[in-house]
């Protein structure tokens, strides 16, 4: 396996992948491939984001995205792990571990002064990898 950018070749393994993780919405394939995945390459390509692919035998199988946010607080960077997910016949072999070390090298050499990540499903996972709980995660949706 290696960890390398993800590039706009990787649009249909990314949405494949996409479509696996997401609990909460639906992804919907004419706006991921002309506006979401777009943006998410523009955010990484301007240093705003890490947008790192897991590849095996020439073929996604796992991905994650984090973005770069300004903070007060944290006198700094703050790289915060929205997305990470793997293909399901392929969880458990090390494939997200290696995704969220790269992660975490990366933040390292961009100065960051934290990496995040807003989750309960996983918080067993993140915790082995040396991340600690530090705050709940709430959201709210505009019209609904």
């Amino acid at each position: 396996m290696t960890v390398r950018a993800v590039t706009p070749a990787d649009a249909d393994d990314v949405l494949r992948l996409l479509r696996g993780f997401a609990t909460s919405h639906s992804p919907e394939p004419g706006r991921f491939t002309t506006v979401d995945f777009p943006a998410v390459l523009a955010a990484a390509a301007a240093g705003r984001a890490k947008f790192l692919a897991a590849e095996e035998g020439g073929r996604v199988i796992g991905y994650a995205y984090a973005a770069r946010v300004p903070t007060l607080f944290a006198r700094g960077t703050v790289l915060e792990l929205l997305e990470l997910t793997v293909g399901t016949a392929l969880r458990g072999r090390g494939v997200g571990s290696g995704l969220v070390r790269a992660v975490l090298e990366a933040a390292g050499r961009a100065g960051d002064v934290e990496v995040c990540v807003p989750t309960r499903r996983a918080a067993d996972f993140y915790r082995r990898l040396g991340f600690t709980e530090t705050a709940a995660y709430l959201k709210w949706t505009p019209g609904g």
